[in-house]
Parts: C-alpha cells; sequence; structure tokens
C-alpha cells in the first residue's frame, strides 16, 4: 500500500510538473490560431490587368483557393502602370502586386507561395503539397519549368509577326498599335522622369528595360528560338500526364499535372495553355493527334468553375480588356457630356461587332 501511495504521488509531481508546458503549448496554438484568424480577416488587395499573363495566373491561384480579395485593373494600354502612384507601389512599373496588411508584394512567384503560407485553413484549398513529400518536389519542378517560359516574348513576338500564328484572337490592329505604343511609351517615360525626380532612377530603369526586351521580341531568330524551346517543355509536360495516366487506369479517374490533386503547377501550366490558345500557337503544341495528353488536359481544365470565373471563355477575354478600357478613355479625354455619350456609344458598339466576328471565328473553328 506504501508503495502505491508513492507512485501516485510521484505521478501527481509528474503532472504539475509537466502542466505549465502543456499550458504553454495550449496557449501558442490559441496565440496561433487568432493570428491566422486576424490574418484573415485583414483585407487581401490585387492590382493587376486582366490580359497580363503573369496577373491571370495570380488571380487564378487565389479563385482555386476560394480567398476574399479585391482587385482593381491597372490598365496597360492606358499606361495607368506607369503613373507615379502605381510607381511608387512597384517601382519596376509592372502588375500584379498584391497589398495585405503592411506586405506588398510585387513579384507573381512570391504573391502566390504568400498566399499559401499564410492561407493554411482547412477549408482552404491547398495547391502546395506538404514540403519534402515526392509531390512537393514534383510540384516545384514543374512550377519553375513552366514559370520560366518567356510568355511575355511570345505575345510581343506573336503581335508583331502575326505570321507565325493561327487562329489567333489578336485584333488586326494590335501589330500597328503595339509599336506605336513602343514609341509612345519611352517618351512617355522619360517625360515622366523629368516630371517626379523622386521616381527618376525607376522610369530610366523601366525604359532600358523596355527598350532591350521589345528589341528581342521583334527578332525573329530569337523568337524561333525560344518556340523550338517550348516544343521541349510540352514534351516533358505530355510524357508527365501520360505517368498520370498509367498510374490511375480505372475509368473515371482523372488525375492533373501532378497528381490527383489541382496544384500550383497546374495553375502555371492552365495559364500558359490559355495564352497559347489565344496567341495562335496551340495548334502547333497539341491537337489532330498531337500531345494527346495535353489537349485533353486543356479540356478539362477550361471547365474548372475557377478558371471560367477568371479567364472565361477565350472569345470574351478580349472583349473584357476593351470595355473597361473605352469607358476610361471616354471619362479621361472627352470634355463635354454629349461627346463622351457618342464616343462610349461607338466603342461599345465596335466592342459589340467585334464580340460577334470572335464568336463566329470560334464556331467555324470549333
Amino acid at each position: 500500500m506504501a508503495e502505491e501511495n508513492s507512485s501516485e504521488s510521484q505521478d501527481e509531481k509528474e503532472s504539475l510538473l509537466n502542466e505549465p508546458a502543456v499550458l504553454d503549448v495550449q496557449q501558442h496554438d490559441t496565440g496561433a490560431a487568432a493570428e491566422r484568424a486576424k490574418r484573415n480577416e485583414s483585407k487581401l488587395t490585387l492590382y493587376h490587368w486582366t490580359q497580363s499573363f503573369n496577373s491571370q495566373k495570380v488571380r487564378l491561384a487565389i479563385a482555386e483557393k476560394g480567398l476574399c480579395c479585391e482587385e482593381y485593373d491597372v490598365s496597360l494600354p492606358l499606361s495607368e502602370h506607369n503613373e507615379p502612384w502605381f510607381m511608387r507601389l512597384n517601382p519596376a512599373g509592372e502588375v500584379p502586386v498584391l497589398v495585405h496588411d503592411d506586405n506588398v508584394i510585387c513579384d507573381p512567384t512570391q504573391i502566390m507561395d504568400y498566399l499559401e503560407q499564410n492561407f493554411k485553413e482547412e477549408c482552404t484549398p491547398k495547391l502546395i503539397p506538404e514540403e519534402g513529400s515526392m509531390y512537393y518536389h514534383r510540384v516545384q519542378h514543374y512550377r519553375e519549368l513552366l514559370d520560366s517560359l518567356q510568355m511575355d516574348a511570345y505575345t510581343h513576338g506573336c503581335i508583331l509577326h502575326p505570321e507565325i500564328t493561327v487562329d489567333s484572337y489578336i485584333p488586326a490592329y494590335a501589330t500597328t498599335r503595339i509599336r506605336t505604343q513602343i514609341g509612345n511609351t519611352e517618351s512617355e517615360l522619360k517625360k515622366l522622369a523629368e516630371e517626379n525626380p523622386e521616381l527618376k532612377d525607376a522610369y530610366i530603369a523601366k525604359q532600358r528595360r523596355l527598350k532591350s526586351k521589345l528589341f528581342d521580341h521583334d527578332n525573329m531568330k530569337y523568337l524561333k528560338k525560344l518556340l523550338d524551346e517550348l516544343e521541349s517543355v510540352m514534351d516533358q509536360v505530355e510524357t508527365e500526364l501520360q505517368r498520370r495516366v498509367e498510374e490511375t487506369p480505372e475509368e473515371g479517374s482523372q488525375p492533373w499535372l501532378c497528381g490527383e490533386f489541382f496544384s500550383m503547377a497546374d495553375v502555371s501550366l492552365a495559364v500558359t495553355l490559355h495564352r497559347l490558345k489565344f496567341l495562335g500557337l496551340s495548334r502547333r503544341y497539341w491537337g489532330n493527334g498531337n500531345r494527346v495528353n495535353l489537349e485533353t488536359y486543356y479540356e478539362r481544365v477550361v471547365d474548372r468553375p475557377a478558371f471560367r470565373r477568371v479567364l472565361g471563355h477565350v472569345n470574351n477575354i478580349l472583349i473584357s480588356a476593351v470595355l473597361p478600357v473605352a469607358f476610361r478613355v471616354a471619362r479621361k479625354n472627352t470634355p463635354a457630356i454629349v461627346g463622351t455619350t457618342l464616343l462610349i456609344g461607338i466603342l461599345g458598339g465596335a466592342s459589340y461587332l467585334a464580340f460577334l466576328y470572335m464568336k463566329k471565328r470560334l464556331t467555324v473553328t470549333s
């Protein structure tokens, strides 16, 4: 009996000694939960442009995670990304930019990593597997592979050289328009640097980057080299998709790029394929028996609710970009009410005709 009492007494002492540690863990868990709740209640704000490739990736990641986010269009055609207020937000003058509490993140990959690291609740889908797992390394590999593609070069190259495209959704006037805009932007940046001395270095740096970048993008030899490199990337993706098919042979199972879950690698791939389709390069890389897994993947991904919400169908992406610009041009540049109404009517009518034309083209080509 004495031994039993001694044993019970010892257990009580150990329990008392361990109690503070348990309380510390509970307090830490409570504090972490409170911090997460506070973070989730704070506002997410995204500055983006509808047609921006990097903006589309970030917006698709936000939609897939089901996060509430205020979005503001920063119109590239109207050079709003060059205005002083935006250059102060991001001295590089590029979209997207995410603002959350006191955090301002300007790199698209860093934005998506930030969202994944800071929004981990059970009800929030995970787009990156646990670090160290086989799936984690697979997702990161394909993210890096796809994000290394020079998508701005493909975009500008196809606009400047439409002869390399087939069934492009880029309007015919865009080639002349972008060449004019390049010249105007260079002089505009120079003027803004003079008017805003505190941002002079940022404007001059942007002017140099723009000049160098677009010189390369107008070079057909350079563009063809990039398009050939893209063939190799698409081959790797096709092979990986075939592995998923072989891993899940049962009928009805439909895995994504890295497994049965939709990941950040799928975000990159989905937006990349959408951009290639829009540019008129899809026939080169999939379809008609070529890369059948890639073709099937694209047909599936465009039906995802988040994809439809962010990118819509390829025929109304252009309209979604044109109409807001039309109204803003009218508001900024037309002083008279009658003139504003007339201009909006003309632009709206032209946009509607463009929509009907694009819809007809889709019907014929589908």
